[in-house]
């Protein structure tokens, strides 16, 4: 059996992205983290680099997928704009969240200058309510491909796990540890290329 090679960067990336949003999670748990100062700053950061690490790890998944016809390929690709397109609208929620960690004076402050930003015409819902969940529809549809496409290298459990995981983030944000886990789980194939077949990248 062909197995999946992928760069070489992928497995860490695999446990790398959810272990910092882990930590994302984990930091804001503690009192004081959701207000300017050391704690949101170290969150924050932890989360914008996990999001960064998800990048080879959507482009691995894109490899599993072994597209047979013009329509699989134009879905797959559209799966990974997808994605893409919501981890853009992410990053640029998590570098706003940073800047005015940053530069707000405190509470209060942090809160006028959200109210600045999110005011701004098309921020609120492309940045912050409806992009980012393209990050996970994508990511979904590139696990569920894989897991029941063509080329069936992962297994079922993979987007179930994903979606367990953004569901329990999705109602409360305390829950967002439990999310990473989840998809550490969910991505564990990547960790060890040898257990997912090669798929052709078309």
């Amino acid at each position: 059996m062909n197995r999946l090679r992928t760069h070489r960067l992928t497995p860490y990336a695999a446990v790398a992205a959810p272990a910092l949003m882990a930590l994302y999670g984990g930091i804001r748990l503690v009192p004081g983290s959701r207000a300017p100062g050391l704690g949101w700053t170290a969150g924050h950061t932890a989360m914008f680099a996990g999001l960064l690490l998800f990048a080879p790890v959507l482009v691995a998944l894109r490899g599993l997928l072994a597209p047979r016809s013009a329509a699989g390929r134009a879905a797959a690709g559209a799966a990974l704009g997808t994605a893409f397109a919501g981890l853009a609208c992410s990053l640029v929620q998590i570098g706003i969240d940073l800047y005015v960690g940053v530069v707000a004076a405190g509470k209060a402050d942090q809160s006028r200058l959200f109210d600045r930003v999110q005011g701004v015409p098309g921020v609120l819902p492309l940045v912050y309510q409806v992009g980012p969940l393209l990050f996970y529809v994508g990511l979904l549809a590139l696990l569920v491909a894989a897991a029941v496409g063509p080329a069936r290298a992962l297994r079922w459990w993979s987007p179930v796990l994903m979606l367990v995981g953004t569901a329990a983030s999705g109602v409360d944000l305390a829950l967002i540890p439990v999310a990473a886990v989840c998809y550490l789980v969910a991505l564990a194939p990547l960790v060890r290329p040898g257990t997912v077949r090669r798929a052709a990248l078309a």
